[in-house]
């Protein structure tokens, strides 16, 4: 058990049922062998009996088995990963993100800039298990999703969900849910999906959450040929790891979570696209610690009020954000979305075939750094630009994955000649869902600030740790239209 939990406080979340704190911790049953979500609805157990675990991992390390009426390894994410900027949350970060899979724990420490056996002493130390172990519940939790929504044959999916061999996906399954691979696709209701790599799956977020509000400013972005938005449901490329995807990602019929509808080239970058829609969502957000800090203030009490759980729309991709960002210094939205299209006609990845609308990967920086943009319609010190950022994000000068180090990052960036404090500062805030930043100098934070009677300079200091999120509120408050559809808002992007 992670000794930081207290005891007390999380008995009193699991014994109120408390939704909030899912994805924060785990309860343990000692007479059941079970762990379970805080807001289980099964009877309370005696305190006596409890035990806490960090992670779920952690939880079935000391030898306990998922809850299969809560299922706890389907809960939001700790938001714990996305605030920290240490170590242990970047690896986490990038393990999430399917490093593990791709290039084993030793090209993990590496990115991370750590030997192998020092990561495994700060992960260890933390959470109590290693790496692997984590990796491996990323993988048992993929596997779960393609046992219950596909009929895929068991032998496809324990590869697809990154397991090396039948019998380590057999093993892990059956350890982590207490039963077979086989007897757990029987409990599923309905029928599986027949078409591989067509997958539906509903996202979890921790509420409150406005699922259509988040939909709806990222449609105002939306890039043609690359993103679609047609009133409901935002569609994008995802440039995964084996291959594009694409995503359809509509509103639950509460709004309270996202259905996501996953075309992806190949199965086993499930866990990765799951990752980057959920951060791209800014689905495992804790809502209740931002609005209380914002909401204490006087100036942004009311905002807080009338949008509560208001998230922070992030990029599934920070090295495409990155370009975007430079795109769009000093354009409107609307001149951003036209530049950024004719750069995707340019240099973009072609689709095998088109789907609806979109017809293009964003192209990578690799791509960029000799690219034609002459007909983008750029001047040409923003076209040396993003041929500087692009061969930086190429040779690693720049690093923005998912295990980066932000203070690090705006370092880097601003050093390429052409970015400046607001660039750098919005790849911060959209592609690293960094969520205490600042964008100084903004056109529309210094409107809203000047109804509230603020200044920029008083504001970076005052709403931290959650600065991104003021961003938000105040954003909302000076162009309504990217949050709130008006009654002429077209339907279409």
């Amino acid at each position: 058990m992670t000794e930081a939990l207290d005891h007390e406080r999380c008995y009193r979340a699991v014994a109120g049922r408390d939704a909030r704190f899912d994805g924060w911790f785990v309860t343990a049953v000692s007479t059941t062998g079970i762990y379970c979500r805080p807001s289980c609805p099964a009877r309370t157990p005696l305190a006596r009996n409890v035990s806490f675990f960090s992670t779920a991992v952690a939880a079935q390390g000391a030898g306990f088995r998922a809850c299969r009426r809560c299922r706890p390894d389907a809960a939001p994410g700790s938001p714990e990963w996305d605030v920290r900027a240490d170590v242990v949350a970047r690896a986490m970060r990038l393990i999430a993100d399917g490093e593990v899979e791709r290039s084993g724990v030793p090209g993990l420490a590496a990115r991370l800039g750590y030997s192998e056996r020092q990561l495994h002493r700060l992960v260890v130390g933390e959470l109590g298990v290693g790496p692997l172990a984590l990796a491996r519940a990323r993988r048992a939790q993929t596997a779960r999703i393609l046992i219950e929504t596909t009929d895929l044959p068991m032998a496809d999916l324990a590869f697809a969900a990154g397991f090396a061999s039948i019998r380590q996906f057999n093993d892990t399954v059956r350890e982590v849910n207490a039963c077979t691979p086989t007897e757990l696709r029987r409990t599923r209701r309905g029928a599986g999906e027949r078409n591989p790599g067509r997958l539906t799956l509903r996202l979890a977020a921790r509420p409150p959450y406005a699922a259509d509000e988040v939909l709806l400013f990222l449609g105002a972005h939306a890039v043609p040929g690359l993103e679609e938005w047609d009133g409901t449901t935002f569609s994008r490329v995802l440039d995964l790891p084996h291959g594009p995807a694409v995503v359809r990602l509509s509103p639950t019929p509460d709004a309270s979570a996202v259905t996501a509808r996953l075309r992806l080239t190949e199965l086993r970058d499930l866990g990765a696209a799951v990752t980057r829609c959920r951060r791209m969502l800014d689905l495992d957000a804790d809502p209740v610690a931002v609005d209380d800090v914002l909401g204490a203030d006087p100036a942004l009490a009311a905002l807080v009020t009338a949008a509560p759980g208001r998230r922070v729309p992030a990029s599934p991709d920070a090295d495409e954000l990155a370009v975007r960002a430079v795109l769009g210094q000093q354009v409107s939205v609307a001149g951003a979305r036209t530049l950024t299209a004719r750069l995707l006609t340019a240099a973009g990845i072609p689709l095998p075939e088109p789907v609806g609308t979109l017809t293009h990967a964003f192209p990578r920086p690799a791509a960029l750094v000799d690219a034609d943009l002459t007909l983008v319609g750029l001047t040409g010190a923003r076209r040396r630009t993003v041929h500087a950022l692009a061969s930086a994000l190429s040779d690693g000068a720049v690093a923005l994955g998912p295990g980066a180090d932000r203070a690090e990052a705006e370092r880097a960036l601003r050093a390429v000649p052409g970015i400046g404090p607001w660039t750098a500062a919005l790849v911060g805030l959209r592609g690293l869902a960094d969520p205490d930043v600042w964008l100084p100098g903004d056109l529309a934070l210094r409107r809203s600030l000047a109804a509230l009677g603020s200044s920029d300079a008083d504001a970076a200091r005052r709403w931290r740790p959650w600065s991104s999120y003021a961003v938000l509120h105040l954003w909302a408050l000076a162009v309504p239209s990217l949050f709130t559809r008006a009654p002429d808002l077209p339907r279409s992007a």
